[in-house]
């Protein structure tokens, strides 16, 4: 086969500078899918050009092209664009794949019924946490978290049991970059009194959430870890202040830590020793 040839065979003729076309409209495109899918409630076209920096005709294209392969939906009434069936599956593949999820679903459930309270399991997104299973309580009044659904690191059960286990220079660079955004009065709202909370949490092995997302909820979580130590998910019971009075938070974090702990190994992780 003569050079010319070979080159024929093994890449189409002009294809430099239609590959870094296409490449460049893959990036953009998984750049409105990454903006959509961080708004649930979606978003117009006019906001997700303006979020993107995209002119509305390319943003328009990029769209028309994504709903074509079933990756966004427009609602018909509201206008607005969102995520379809098909990026859900895409992004599921990678939770079935770790199957942490799976594995934790019987343990959520054990929760419940063994406290009476919702069960949640969130990970750990950059700056925040997003919760992916729930086991509902049975109780009239309830917290119920929708999937998804995203919580400040600091602010938060599942996140702060994310947090405290994270190398100091990762855990810099979310409070260089995030902040500590006060949601409630009793938000931990300054390096010295999270640093402190977070040493308290590696102690005892569980985090208490004293209505520092909600006012009139408490939640206690703790951490599923991999093989390294490092946190891969985390578990928590929530419930109103009620019903989880400050004498009931340790033995309940007792009782998630345990559990979180017997996730852990059912995954092949390993618990970490405080530091």
């Amino acid at each position: 086969m003569s050079e010319g040839k070979r080159r024929t065979a093994g890449r189409p003729a002009g294809s430099g500078k239609s590959t870094s076309g296409h490449s460049q409209s893959l990036v953009r495109g998984l750049n409105l899918l990454e903006r959509l899918a961080a708004s649930p409630g979606g978003l117009a076209l006019s906001e997700l050009a303006e979020e993107a920096d995209f002119a509305p005709s390319t943003t328009h294209r990029l769209l028309q092209a994504l709903q074509s392969q079933g990756f966004v939906t427009q609602d018909s009434e509201l206008g607005v664009w969102k995520i379809d069936v098909k990026t859900f599956r895409i992004g599921n593949s990678f939770l079935e794949a770790r199957d942490f999820l799976g594995t934790s679903r019987p343990f959520l459930r054990r929760l419940t019924a063994l406290t009476g309270e919702t069960a949640n399991l969130g990970v750990r997104d950059d700056g925040t946490a997003v919760f992916l299973a729930q086991s509902e309580s049975p109780q009239m009044m309830r917290m119920i978290t929708r999937l998804g659904s995203r919580a400040p690191l600091h602010a938060s059960g599942v996140g702060k049991a994310l947090m405290a286990w994270l190398p100091e220079d990762e855990l810099e660079r979310i409070l260089d970059e995030r902040g500590l955004t006060r949601v409630t009065e009793n938000t931990l709202h300054t390096p010295e009194s999270l640093r402190e909370g977070m040493a308290e949490i590696r102690r005892q092995g569980f985090a208490c959430d004293r209505e520092e997302h909600a006012i009139g909820l408490h939640c206690v979580a703790a951490c599923i870890h991999d093989e390294h130590g490092i946190p891969l998910a985390a578990i928590s019971v929530s419930g109103p202040v009620a019903r989880i009075p400050e004498a009931r938070l340790l033995e309940l974090g007792q009782l998630v830590r345990e559990t979180a702990a017997e996730i852990t190994a059912r995954l092949g992780g390993r618990v970490p020793e405080a530091w």
